[in-house]
């Protein structure tokens, strides 16, 4: 199986993330994609023809394994990083959007077209919803799949057409522990970091919206103030502009309340 578009996916995405989102896209790429082309696939490539049965019964080696292991593992580890990955897309799409809006419109738009904010911001944290409730389904079915994240050794099955209770052998058993051990870390870290990220986007745009609606207050009480000045001022002057003799009566009224003593000094 080729995995260059989840690559290519993965890293055409890595521009537009924060700092958390580039350390997610490192361990999706790194201990998660290449440990399984590289690691894993290989572990469980032969699964089902290394299932042994003490039993030569036809179609019971079959039927138990198909018990046991209802999806195979591998496959499933698959099916999780590409849905996992996928909601990044999202993110990819809306850019691409902002920047043929641009071209349509032959003018600047957006201070950046690769900006997290406005609608891009929605789509941002829609996507880390996204691929935090991927990565706990998935865990709830290997857990529920396989009754925990542990490889038994051996396994015994009365499943038809078996003749009885027979002893089956999973091939490798530890070594697929260690994997599933190791996909479930990595998955719990995926989701420690998508919560911090989301946690940090809807924290800092809201203190940055408070910050702008605040400032808007200060600005039109401000406002407010100066306007209510400059009316007195205006109405001042008009009332002295109307009657000259005001401003004197009011400073003669001024010279009549001064003390006896200042007057005759």
């Amino acid at each position: 199986m080729s995995w260059g578009f989840l690559r290519d996916l993965l890293s055409g995405v890595n521009k537009y993330s924060t700092g958390i989102g580039r350390i997610w896209i490192a361990i999706v790429f790194i201990f998660r994609l290449l440990v399984y082309v590289v690691a894993a696939e290989n572990v469980w490539k032969y699964e089902h023809d290394e299932f042994e049965c003490n039993t030569k019964q036809p179609g019971c080696e079959n039927v138990c394994f198909d018990h046991f292991f209802p999806v195979s593992q591998i496959r499933l580890w698959a099916l999780q990083l590409i849905l996992v990955s996928t909601p990044s897309l999202l993110v990819a799409f809306h850019v691409a959007y902002r920047e043929n809006r641009e071209k349509r419109h032959n003018q600047k738009l957006y201070r950046s077209p690769g900006e997290i904010d406005g609608g891009l911001l929605c789509t941002y944290l829609v996507s880390l919803v996204l691929k935090t409730g991927f990565e706990i389904v998935f865990l709830f079915l290997f857990y529920k799949l396989y009754n925990g994240f542990k490889v038994p050794r051996l396994v015994k099955c009365d499943m038809r057409p078996c003749p009885n209770a027979v002893d089956c052998y999973i091939s490798k058993p530890t070594e697929k522990m260690i994997f599933l051990y190791f996909l479930v870390a990595t998955s719990g870290v995926c989701i420690l970091l998508n919560v911090s990220e989301l946690s940090y986007l809807v924290c800092k745009y809201s203190i940055k919206c408070y910050l702008k609606t605040f400032s808007k207050k200060q600005q039109s009480a401000r406002s407010d103030c100066h306007k209510l000045r400059t009316v007195g001022h205006g109405r001042t002057a008009a009332a002295v502009h109307k009657s000259p003799s005001l401003l004197l009566n009011t400073q003669d009224k001024l010279e009549i309340k001064l003390p006896a003593d200042l007057r005759e000094g």
